[in-house]
Formats: C-alpha cells, structure tokens, sequence
C-alpha cells in the first residue's frame, strides 16, 4: 500500500470510528478497532437499528462460530438493501475477514445515507449542496476560499469563520492570528466540541499536517457542523415568528415586562454586591488590602454609577407605563411590591449604608498593615544590626593563642549563614514596605541596602581573619624560613590574592613569583604551578609557601637576581620604570628601587631616551663578592 493510500485509509478509520462511536453510544457500546470490532456484525447491527429507527429482528448477540457472523453481517447487508442503498462489491466474507477497504467503503456508503444526503440546497446532490452551504457562509471572509472538502480547510480559517458567522459570542475572529494554522484549527474543534456539540470526528493533525486531507473525513465531519448550525438557524427562525407576535401585543404588556426584568436584575445585582462585601475574606497584606480598594473604586467608576442611570431609567420607564395605559383607559398598573419603587429606595439605602462602611473597613486595613510593616521590618532590622555589632565587636576583640583565635573565628564564621537567612526575611519585608509605598520608618535607621553592605563588611573580614590566622599556623611550621623571609612572602601572596580566596591562580601565581625575582618561560612555569597545586586550578597559601621554601635557596643569590635583573633589563645595561612594571613587581617594591638605584648615564635605546633609566648594574655591586662585569659599547642598538 504506497504512503499516500496508508495516510487516507488511516484517517478515514479513525473519522469513522469516531462517527460510529457517536451513533452507538446510547446502546452504550463502544468500539476501538472499526476493522476488527465490526467483524461479527453485532455492532454493525446496532448501528442500522439506531439509524433505521427499527429492529433488525433476531440475531446472534454473542457469536463464537464463523458462521454466525456471516449470519449477523448477512442480516445487516439485506437490511441496508432493503433501504433502497446501493452497494457494489461488498459481501458477509469482507467484513468477517476485515477487508478494511470494503469496511471503509460500507461505513462511507452509511454516512452518506444517514448523515449527509438530506443536505440540500438549491436541488443540488448532498455533496454539492454543503460544498455551497459552506461557501455560501464563508464568503464574507477575505482570508477564506473554500473550493473543496480538501485543502481548502488546511489552515482552519473556514472552521473559524463558520463559527464566527452562526455563533460570534463564541470567538473573535478579527483577532486571530491568521498564520496560527494549527492553533486556529484547534481552538475551532475545541469549542465545536464543547459549545455546539459536535462530536470530535478528526484531529488537528488529519487536516493541518498532510498536504491533501481525506475528502470523505472531512466531508463526514463538516455535515455535523451543517446540522447544528441548520438546527440552531430553525430555533432561530421560530424564535423571530414569536418576536413577531409579540411585538404585535400591546406596548404597555412589553414595558411592564421590561420593568419587572430590569427592577428584578437591578435588585439582584444591589443584594450580591453587598452579600460580596460580607463574604471577602482580607489576606493581612498590603497588596491585596490596595488590589480591594481598585476594585472598590472600579465599583464607584462602573457598577453603582451604571445602577444610578438605571434607578433613574426604571423611574421613568414606570411613569411611561401609567402613563400610557392611563391613555388607553387601562387598568392601572402596580408592580409587585418586592419589585415597586419603594422596594428599589430600601435596597439602595442599603446600599449606601454597606459603601460607606466598606470605604472605611479598606482605608483602616491599609492604615494597619502599613504600620505593622514599619514595625516588623524595623524589629528585624534592629536585631540584624545588633549581631553584626556584636560579631565585629568579636572579630576585633581577638587576642591570644592563634589556635585559640582561629577556633573562635570559625565558629563566628559558622554564624554567618543564619544571618543570610534572617536577611532574606528582611529583604521580603523591605520588598512589601515597597509595594506600600513607604518611604518613611520612625522604628528604625536601618535600609537593607545598608544592612546588606555591613554584611559583606563582616563576611569580609571574618574570611580575612580565617586566611590570617591560617597562614599564620602555616608559617609558624616553617621553621627553615626567617621572619623577614615570611613577611615577605606573605605579603606578596595577599597583593595578588584580589578576590581575598586565600588562593592564587595560575596568572596571579606567576606574577607573584615574578616580583619575588623567579621569572620563567610559559611553559615551565606552568608544569611548577601545577607541580604545586597539585593538579587543581589554585595554590594555596601553604603550597606558595612550601614551594618558596623549596625555592629560597638557590633564588636569592645576589648572582641569580643580577641575571633576573639583566631579563628585566632585555640585555640593556638599564631597567626603567616602565620595565619594572611589565614584569609584574609590585607598585610598592618599584618606588623603593626608583629611589635607592643609581640613574644610568651610559648609552641608552632611542625608545627610552626621554624617560628615566635605573643603573641596576651598580645597583647589585653593592650586594655582590665580584664586581659584574658591565657591558661595553653598543648593547642592542644602544651608542
């Protein structure tokens, strides 16, 4: 079977079982596989008893033998013959044996009978006749052409528009969105479904999602819609000959009746506005005491001023009526006295009354509520300041032992994360002082933005305390390293730890050991940052510490810094600031070395000739058992 047979015999399959499911259901039988469920004729005989209105007489209700199948199909086949329907080719072995093109075919031979052939329209045949039933309803629509029971459907338009034209308190077609193919058909199916009743013969994708949808599916489907619509034009027809007769009554019969309807809705409406008013229930918050009050004010702006016009309306409408029935020497005419005017003035006394007290109840909520915000977030804020007081207070206030102090600043660090909880609460409660508009607070001097920044200030300084007091029990087990060796490095590890991690990374860990006078290529120097992390992407400050032990020495020879000196320099018998600086040592180490090397008067590059140059040669003399041995004559371009 090619693609395209595969594709209409699937869909036909289902549209037919939908149809068929929705004519059985009173029997309240149900079938899933049409080819298969129809094989033993019993289903196929409850189906022409509803649709023939008639018994099909005795049959074989529960069949287990073949031939009591044949039995049952047989007895259906005569009973659609004996209806004057056609059939070619069909016979009892195609529907036992499941034939599903046979099957299809009688099932299309029974909704044309029973569903589609009493359309009709100007005499034309059932097809023709809904095909200009539908253009006919469409053709006001720009967007919609429907030449077929085919593509003509694909984008949904024509579901839309046949629903827009019959039922417009349904959809608004002009605010579809045209392109929404898929959307628009399924929208139009679903309130087919709900509001019309018609029974949910196809899906989106039998229509939307093949280039040529089934002709015989859609065909069965779009009958349904003929037929409610054809109903619901009767029911309309009949509604407007009563109209007719009752226009024909007498005017003042009409006007009473108008008056009644409207005294009884306007009074309705009176009685649950205020039943509405008793029954809210306040949440305690601002927003929703202010969304009571817009609701309240959109009251005063549309329902009551819309019952005023009409109070005064019924008034005159009611004068009207005596009036005229006072001309025509009527009886006169007096409302029952739960729909009189009297009645009217008790209700919208009432009213007034329930307003009044209703203005005054949200007004004294909003009042509350903003007060006990105020309140709230003050009692928070003033408690959240006198713990960050109190920890400052204890991180300063740290003395003896380090093991002592960095026991005492880990639990003081341990009491931070509670902290982040109880400001989450007053960022909530700053966030409602917002949405009430308040801008003031008497309880309190605290902002959360000032609390949030005093915050970070202790969080800051206990994670500076725990890395001090760290480092200090690293560097006290370095008992190879002098003091003055250990300030050292400690204070260039915390120069290039900028993010206060207690860590460097593989950049900040170069430039460190840079400054310190130990340079390398890349490549070396990152199989030692590695060497040294330990395969992570940081060092930390007892690593730094332990490779410069293992560093020191043979680094700070007065020959190995003379030859750090001379890479500095690029070979030049000089280093300049600009020099110093390119090669990462530190802003506070370039300001001694400016000021105790002497300047340079020997020969010097065109690029560094109007900017001070430093004679580092004699510089490390001073430091050295053997005098250097200083260039002489040109030195990279130098005269």
């Amino acid at each position: 079977m090619a693609p395209l047979e595969q594709q209409w015999v699937k869909v036909q399959q289902k549209t037919f079982t939908k149809w068929l499911n929705s004519k059985i259901l009173a029997r309240n039988v149900q079938i899933q596989d049409l080819i298969h469920d129809l094989s033993d004729g019993v289903v196929l005989i409850h189906l022409l008893e509803i649709l023939g209105n008639e018994s099909l007489g005795r049959y074989a209700s529960r069949p287990k033998l073949r031939v009591q199948k044949f039995e049952n199909v047989n007895k259906s086949l005569e009973f659609i013959k004996g209806r004057g329907i056609q059939m070619t080719n069909i016979g009892a072995e195609d529907v036992v044996d499941g034939n599903s093109k046979i099957i299809l075919g009688l099932i299309w031979t029974l909704i044309l009978r029973f569903t589609i052939s009493d359309i009709n329209e100007e005499g034309l045949s059932a097809k023709e006749g809904l095909l200009l039933w539908c253009q006919r309803k469409t053709a006001c629509y720009d967007e919609v052409e429907v030449r077929d029971f085919s593509t003509s459907w694909n984008d949904g338009l024509a579901f839309c528009a046949l629903l827009d034209i019959h039922r417009p308190d349904l959809i608004d077609y002009d605010s579809l969105d045209k392109s929404d193919h898929r959307g628009n058909m399924q929208m139009a199916f679903d309130i087919a479904s709900k509001e019309i009743g018609i029974p949910d013969l196809l899906d989106v994708e039998d229509v939307c999602d093949v280039q040529k949808p089934d002709e015989r599916s859609l065909m069965t489907y779009i009958a349904y819609w003929f037929h409610a619509f054809s109903q619901m034009e009767k029911v309309e027809n009949a509604g407007r000959r009563v109209e007719k007769f009752v226009q024909s009554m007498a005017g003042a019969w009409e006007m009473q009746n108008t008056f009644e309807k409207r005294m009884r809705e306007l009074l309705r409406q009176i009685t649950e506005q205020q039943q509405t008013w008793e029954d809210t229930q306040f949440l305690g918050t601002y927003v929703d005491a202010k969304n009571h009050a817009l609701e309240f004010t959109g009251y005063k702006r549309k329902n009551k001023r819309a019952w005023v016009a009409e109070k005064s309306d019924l008034v005159g409408l009611l004068g009207n009526i005596k009036t005229k029935l006072s001309t025509y020497r009527l009886r006169p005419y007096e409302p029952p006295a739960d729909l009189s005017l009297e009645a009217l003035d008790v209700a919208w006394a009432g009213l007034m009354t329930a307003e009044r007290q209703r203005s005054q109840l949200i007004n004294e909520m909003i009042r509350d509520i903003k007060n006990a915000l105020r309140k709230s977030f003050a009692d928070k804020a003033n408690d959240f300041a006198l713990a960050l007081n109190t920890l400052s207070a204890s991180i300063s206030g740290l003395e003896g032992d380090v093991d002592d102090q960095l026991r005492h600043t880990q639990k003081i660090s341990e009491s931070l994360q509670p902290l982040d909880e109880y400001l989450n609460i007053i960022a909530a409660l700053d966030e409602q002082c917002t949405e009430a508009n308040i801008e003031e607070n008497d309880f309190t001097t605290y902002s959360y933005d000032e609390l949030e920044y005093e915050l970070g200030l202790v969080r800051s300084s206990v994670s500076k305390k725990l890395a001090f007091l760290e480092n200090q029990m690293v560097a006290r087990n370095m008992t190879n390293l002098t003091p003055i060796q250990l300030e050292e490095f400690e204070s260039v590890f915390r120069h290039f730890d900028r993010d206060l991690s207690n860590s460097l990374q593989e950049l900040e860990f170069s430039a460190a050991l840079a400054s310190l006078g130990l340079v390398y290529d890349e490549e070396e120097m990152h199989e030692k940052f590695s060497e040294t992390s330990g395969g992570r992407d940081y060092v930390t400050f007892e690593q730094f510490i332990r490779f410069m032990v293992d560093e020191t020495e043979d680094q700070h020879t007065a020959e190995q810094v003379f030859e750090s000196f001379k890479e500095v320099a690029d070979g030049k018998p000089y280093v300049t600031e600009l020099d110093l600086r390119h090669s990462l040592v530190p802003d506070e180490i370039i300001e001694d070395l400016v000021k105790t090397m002497p300047p340079h008067r020997g020969p010097d590059l065109q690029q560094d000739r109007d900017v001070p140059k430093f004679d580092y040669i004699t510089y490390m003399e001073h430091f050295m058992n053997t005098n250097t041995n200083a260039p002489n004559g040109k030195v990279n371009g130098m005269k």
